[in-house]
């Protein structure tokens, strides 16, 4: 089986897959479990391990099962432990999604090795599924807007403060102003300081998104046109939220990053596999 891992500023997602049909090559496009857990930052190699020997035995899997590991992330320091994680625990050679990995998506920005490895998978991911030019927002500790062209190419993207930093620095700086859930407001127009808050979080950070959209849209449409050909996707955590307020997110796939990391997987083992075949 195939363990897929995104290690994000404040969650890591693993997804397991099994191989199709038995084939050495290809996997099933929907992960037959997933997990997220807080990102173990400050974790030994083994407190890592042990998490994963747990989260492994309580859905009835053996770690002896994992064949191949793929890896995305963003957070340096945990990619040594990552590595060795891999290696004591399932005995093996983890692929990073790094500069020099297949992936098949010709990065167009002033320095391609810049783009972080989620940003990279999620729109490898979405432009397998749609096969168009489209958007991919992922919305995590940041939300990143990335574009990918008709032709399959990464043209860039922007970033912006999630929607849980907003909150915070909002709770923070205003001492008067309580803690809430974030969740949609039931109006526009609030009469009590929760809704008046929650109105403005909620709807400011929608009208952040949307005029991002509304204008990267616009700008790919000159070069990658109609505007009806352009397809828009959400990932992350907030994104069914989010997206269930907007003008412009036309999907919601809570496994995009997986499923793109599952494809740059494949994608190297087919390059081994003619390599090896040539090598014969």
């Amino acid at each position: 089986m195939l363990l897929a891992i995104d290690v994000g500023n404040s969650n890591t997602v693993l997804g397991l897959y099994r191989p199709t049909d038995g084939s050495a090559l290809h996997f099933d496009p929907d992960p037959i479990t997933n997990w997220r857990i807080t990102t173990p930052r400050s974790r030994t190699t083994d407190e890592f391990g042990v998490i994963l020997r747990s989260l492994f035995e309580s859905n009835g899997h053996a770690l002896t099962a994992v064949t191949g590991i793929a890896i995305s992330s963003v957070v340096p320091p945990m990619d040594h432990i990552l590595r060795q994680v891999s290696e004591q625990y399932f005995k093996q050679r983890p692929l990073f999604v790094e500069p020099g990995v297949r992936t098949g998506l010709p990065v167009l920005t002033d320095n391609p090795a810049e783009v972080g490895a989620d940003r990279i998978v999620n729109c490898v991911a979405a432009f397998e599924h749609f096969r168009s030019p489209c958007i991919v927002v992922d919305m995590g500790t940041a939300t990143t807007f990335d574009v990918v062209s008709a032709k399959g190419e990464f043209l860039g993207g922007a970033i912006a403060p999630g929607l849980g930093i907003s909150a915070d620095a909002l709770f923070t700086r205003a001492a008067r102003l309580p803690r809430i859930e974030v969740k949609r407001p039931a109006k526009v127009i609030g009469t009590g300081t929760v809704d008046n808050i929650q109105i403005g979080l909620y709807y400011g950070y929608i009208g952040l998104v949307d005029g991002i959209l509304e204008r990267m849209i616009l700008e790919l449409a000159l070069t990658n046109g109609p505007m009806e050909n352009i397809r828009t996707i959400a990932t992350g955590g907030l994104a069914g939220l989010i997206a269930a307020g907007s003008k412009y997110i036309g999907e919601v796939d809570p496994n995009l990053t997986l499923t793109g990391l599952r494809l740059v997987f494949e994608r190297n083992l087919e390059r081994q596999e003619k390599q090896r075949r040539r090598s014969q």
